[in-house]
């Protein structure tokens, strides 16, 4: 038994943060029913169409779920909805700030109606201050957070090439989502939850706050490379590849010099005998390692590092990352059902004991409207009247 089958989640949700929460908590077994505008749904449908046809995002973040068209501007559909969370024992909604309380279901008034609930809001700057209205995509969060500054090349700060805002923001509204389902099954009582994808970075600028905070200056923009720590990073070899290595501390660094680039000499050299020295001189570090490096191989450059047992890795495509021998040999793939027929897609990472997860179809806009509307008690007469308003 997967640990939330159960349990039923009613989100109002669009874009990445929010539906890749829900999505977790559908791969552990709750019901999801995911609450979409009526004919065009979660404008993450269409930010492609890549997925044979489906938009990547979408087919990635809303697999297990359920879909309900509701117009919420009309009081029918309002009504629905009030009746879908009566039962549910999550509300999730990342609409704009305050859009979700004039719509009469803020958390203080769902909470008020049903103590058990736990409610969750997911915005981008969070419910108070000077930023509660701006508008905050990914790429400006990473801005607004400092990450920009920090990542790419001497000359060109860069984004992350995921949405990395969001994924952080989701992982907090999912882990906070299941801490009040815990504290709720020892208190009774329900929370509320407010994640904001700019507090979530935060959260992840850790080590660039700290160092700059108490230093004066921030960490330098290195490409790949690590701005503390050295050797880390992307070395080419011979055959015109390139392999990424990183040294934690000095019984790594000695052996590094003795066993990798056969130099054991290098390990007492004044440039590189602690690692603040080997960053300061990361320039003819780097020679160094180029010599012996541009004389081998990738392969051979593997061979030795994993005889010696140094961190490293190949610089491998998205296409390559795909064909990993890794998930084959742990069977990570599984077929997803969809509009558009099976669709290819990894296990999630951390499942109890190894159970299956719940690995369901990726829904069409509105599929479950009418099932979801008789299950809530609506008759033929019900839904034509629904219709007739508009608000499905």
């Amino acid at each position: 038994m997967l640990p939330l089958e159960g349990m039923t989640v009613v989100s109002l949700e669009q874009a990445v943060a929010a539906p890749f929460a829900t999505r977790q908590l559908a791969d552990l077994g709750a019901r999801v029913i995911k609450v979409e505008r009526p004919g065009v749904g979660d404008f993450a449908r269409h930010y492609d169409e890549k997925s044979r046809g489906l938009s990547s995002h979408f087919v990635w973040l809303n697999r297990s779920k359920e879909s309900i068209a509701l117009d919420l501007k009309k009081e029918g559909s309002k009504e629905v909805l009030r009746r879908l969370i009566s039962r549910a024992d999550v509300f999730v909604q990342n609409l704009a700030p305050g859009a979700a309380g004039r719509l009469g279901f803020g958390a203080k008034a769902l909470r008020a109606g049903h103590p058990h609930l736990v409610t969750c809001s997911v915005s981008g700057y969070g419910e108070s201050g000077p930023y509660r209205e701006k508008k905050a995509y990914d790429l400006l969060v990473q801005c607004e957070t400092g990450l920009v500054s920090v990542t790419g090349t001497p000359e060109t700060p860069s984004k992350v090439g995921i949405s990395v805002a969001d994924i952080a923001a989701g992982m907090y509204a999912f882990s906070g989502i299941l801490t009040a389902l815990l504290k709720r099954e020892r208190t009774g009582e329900g929370s509320h939850i407010e994640v904001s994808l700019f507090e979530a970075l935060s959260e992840w600028m850790g080590f660039p706050a700290y160092y700059t905070m108490y230093s004066g200056e921030q960490p330098p923009r290195t490409g790949a490379e690590h701005a503390a720590i050295a050797p880390y990073g992307p070395f080419p070899c011979g055959d015109g590849r390139t392999v990424f290595l990183g040294i934690q501390n000095e019984r790594e660094w000695e052996r590094f010099c003795r066993e990798v680039l056969q130099r054991p000499e290098l390990a007492g050299d004044p440039r590189f005998s602690s690692n603040p020295r080997r960053v300061e001189n990361r320039d003819e570090l780097h020679e160094e390692i180029g010599r012996v490096f541009g004389a081998l191989s990738s392969e051979e450059v593997i061979g030795r590092l994993d005889a010696a047992r140094i961190a490293n890795a190949r610089l491998r495509s998205v296409r390559e990352f795909l064909e990993h021998p890794q998930h084959e040999a742990r069977r990570r793939w599984r077929k997803v059902d969809s509009p558009v027929g099976a669709l290819d897609a990894l296990l999630p990472p951390a499942v109890p004991n190894a159970e299956e997860p719940v690995m369901g179809p990726i829904p069409e806009v509105g599929e479950h409207t009418e099932a979801i509307l008789e299950e809530l008690g609506y008759d033929e007469d019900g839904v034509e009247a629904l219709r007739r308003e508009g608000a499905l």
